[in-house]
């Protein structure tokens, strides 16, 4: 019997770019990393583009290719409508520190109380890059040095609010296939209890792991979230 090929999509976070995957795509076989920095420049509604710059980016792979579509944070909002959008056979989604899209109707774009934090930073109806909402003190830990950090901050977007505001559909039946979810955090009762993704992860019946680190720890330790990743998917 002939191998199933398998690629792996690594779609990053809208709020950051695709560097943010590079890394671990260099460890990971028939690796593709969308790019969505474009959204920027983009109207409403957003998801649509989303999914056609993920199947964009797929359909070169030859058609007997499965896919593994990993989320990174915000992207996994995005899964369903990705699913749909693919004409390969989805193998399986794995969301990685990534929130989870609703169980039906739609998924709002952020969580509420995020909501309030972007109509607030809001300036000419667009946000400043995301590394730039929070104090350099808070975020210098979740890089692994000071080079990747400044790399990452240029390469993020200033996204419209009206990104934030979307709806996103839940499409029927986009996890009729293994779906799992990979939380970084702290060890001990606290990783296996405080997070709610987590959570809501283990009631939907997927299979949930847990990595010890930060939001972005796919930069700090690639080799260890790609063997994860192959090992999920």
């Amino acid at each position: 019997m002939t191998p199933v090929s398998i690629a792996y999509v690594l779609m990053h976070s809208p709020l950051v770019g695709p560097s943010t995957w590079v890394p671990v795509a260099q460890r990971l076989p028939n690796a593709v990393v969308p790019s969505f920095l474009h959204l920027a420049d983009a109207e409403p509604p957003f998801w649509p583009l989303v999914a056609e710059t993920v199947a964009a980016a797929v359909a070169p792979l030859p058609p007997e290719t499965e896919v593994v579509l990993v989320g990174h944070s915000n992207a996994g909002r995005f899964m369903p409508v990705v699913v749909d959008a693919l004409d390969h056979t989805v193998r399986s989604c794995i969301f990685v520190d990534a929130s989870l899209p609703a169980r039906a109707g739609s998924t709002d774009a952020v969580a509420p109380a995020l909501l309030e934090v972007v109509h607030r930073k809001a300036e000419g109806g667009r946000l400043p890059p995301w590394s730039q909402w929070w104090d350099e003190i808070d975020l210098s830990p979740l890089f692994p040095d000071a080079e990747t950090m400044r790399a990452i901050s240029d390469e993020q977007p200033r996204l419209p609010l009206a990104f934030f505001e979307q709806p996103i559909p839940v499409v029927a039946g986009w996890d009729d296939r293994p779906c799992h979810y990979l939380m970084f955090g702290p060890d001990g009762a606290q990783a296996q209890g405080d997070d709610h993704r987590a959570a809501d992860a283990r009631e939907r019946g997927w299979r949930v792991e847990h990595m010890r680190g930060l939001y972005l720890h796919q930069l700090v330790d690639p080799d260890a979230v790609a063997a994860m990743i192959r090992k999920m998917g």
